[in-house]
């Protein structure tokens, strides 16, 4: 059996360290009808190890008979589960629930190993995604019905009904939360899914993958598939498929997003980010320098609601170096290293467009005023390692503020009012989130009405919604009608269907038919 790294872990077994140089890579499988295969691919990719640069699996560029073989499974599994009941899914996702947090470190553990991120990140990423799928066994309240008598003896009913295979693509920041966006949320509605997690951390997904056995869950309901373009345009065209979910990159996303509409599906596409942070002479500093600090720098910025611009407003530009020296007391490091406070950018591609963007803003007018490329892990000379970096300057027109680093960096803007940082926040093209620290309601009120961001947080640096709610993002980081998780997410992932019943109590007959038109009165 060709080894396979994430799947031989168990919940007391993992990965506490980094893959020795000469360790012969695993290959990450394909799981399609309950099964785990290794796919008969002539193309793979190589997984790097952030940390290290070692080639530590090789992800399959899956075949279109592969491809075809999961859809058409979770196309024809999808005619049985969508008539299991729904109390019968909601205990699945019960033990769903159960299992992932026994698996909770074993998961964090796989996920620093492929990504990078610390351990204790890596806990939080299947952290956000076990709340999806603990909001998601309320299902049996959620997806009630709603009736009304509409005329005497006649009564109309709208419930709502699964819509069939659910295509997810899902990026590589988050190797745990966004494929639990799709999988206990599809469950609970009676769909399936197809899903293709990144080709640079697929393994966390395979973890998820071995529990929906244990759980329960019927062949065929999920499978997993993995690849790049190929993989995409194949479930983003493909007739069985009825919808799609993405996140990740604004390019990828608006191709996705408008190629699937045009064959006929609906589609939700969460897409990239500038989260700017707002904040006033009244706020606590301690707090904001603190609550900075981390949004900007943890998971090496690699979050699609990472803090990427900070926005000073009148005397607050005054606290800018002690934001520098909060900001160098971070240690950058191995995921595995407890005392790091972040890892390495996921890629030596990622790094290398870090550093452009970095000193293309410098020669576009921006001041690096603290700068990690330089920096160095020992133990680690080959990582992909980019510390907190803070540049001034980097006003709306300059490529550092214009552009998704997606990377440790935070651009530092000044303005003289609150009025300023409102039209400064609102003139972006994107729309994810935004902060503003005050102590003043009546200011934040103001900032509250006035911003266009679907993601508000009032001294909370990184507002994104429980999922009793849905991740609001807007403008340029989102398309589609629906967002993804809370309510909305459970809109989107069925279709209405109204039923008008008339039961007649009178005896008395109708003497002809009538062509009128019918307005029930």
């Amino acid at each position: 059996m060709t080894r396979q790294f994430a799947l031989n872990s168990t919940t007391t077994d993992y990965p506490t360290s980094h893959t020795k140089s000469g360790t012969e890579p695993y290959l990450t499988p394909l799981f399609i009808n309950n099964e785990f295969r290794v796919s008969k691919a002539t193309e793979w990719y190589d997984i790097h190890d952030p940390a290290t640069d070692i080639v530590i699996s090789k992800c399959p560029q899956t075949t279109a008979e592969e491809l075809e073989e999961a859809i058409t499974n979770a196309h024809e599994a999808f005619k049985s589960w969508k008539k299991v009941s729904i109390m019968r899914r909601q205990q699945i996702i019960f033990k769903y629930v159960e299992l992932i947090k026994k698996n909770h470190d074993r998961l964090a553990a796989v996920i620093v190993a492929e990504q990078g991120k610390t351990f204790d990140d890596a806990k939080g990423d299947v952290l956000r995604g076990l709340q999806v799928a603990e909001y998601a066994t309320s299902v049996t309240t959620q997806l009630q019905g709603q009736q009304l008598e509409v005329a005497t003896d006649m009564d109309t009913l709208m419930i709502r009904e699964p819509l069939g295979v659910v295509a997810a693509i899902c990026p590589f920041n988050f190797p745990a939360m966004i494929p639990l966006w799709t999988i206990p949320m599809v469950l609970a509605t009676g769909n399936t899914a197809v899903i293709k997690p990144s080709e640079r951390d697929p393994g966390c997904c395979s973890v998820l993958a071995e529990l929906l056995v244990e759980a329960g869950v019927p062949p065929g309901v999920i499978n997993l598939v993995q690849g790049k373009v190929d993989t995409v345009n194949t479930l983003i065209k493909h007739p069985l498929v009825k919808a799609v979910q993405f996140v990740g990159s604004s390019t990828a996303g608006d191709y996705i997003y408008k190629t699937s509409i045009a064959h006929g599906k609906r589609a939700q596409c969460n897409e990239a980010a500038k989260n700017h942070v707002v904040v006033l002479p009244d706020a606590n500093k301690a707090q904001f320098i603190n609550a900075t600090v981390g949004a900007f720098a943890g998971a090496a910025g690699q979050r699609c609601m990472a803090a990427s611009v900070l926005v000073t407003v009148g005397e607050t530009k005054e606290w800018i170096d002690d934001l520098i020296e909060a900001s160098k007391q971070l240690k950058t490091g191995s995921g595995f290293d407890k005392g790091s406070h972040l890892g390495p950018l996921i890629s030596k591609a990622a790094l290398e467009r870090s550093h452009k963007i970095i000193e293309q803003g410098v020669k576009q007018g921006a001041k690096v005023v603290l700068d990690g490329r330089d920096i160095k892990v020992e133990g680690f000379p080959d990582g992909y390692f980019l510390g907190p970096t803070i540049l001034t300057g980097a006003t709306p027109g300059n490529i550092a503020y214009d552009e998704e680093i997606f990377a440790p960096v935070l651009c530092v803007i000044n303005v003289d009012t609150l009025d300023e940082a409102i039209e400064l926040v609102n003139s972006n093209q994107y729309g994810n989130g935004v902060a503003l620290f005050t102590t003043s309601g009546i200011y934040a009120k103001k900032f509250v009405k006035e911003i266009e961001p679907g993601q508000v947080g009032i001294n909370v640096p990184i507002p994104v919604p429980l999922p009793m709610f849905s991740f609001t993002g807007s403008k340029g980081s989102f398309q589609g009608d629906l967002n993804f998780y809370g309510q909305a997410g459970l809109t989107f992932l069925t279709k209405p269907k109204t039923i008008t019943s008339l039961w007649k109590t009178s005896l008395v007959e109708e003497t002809k038919p009538s062509t009128s038109m019918p307005t029930q009165n």
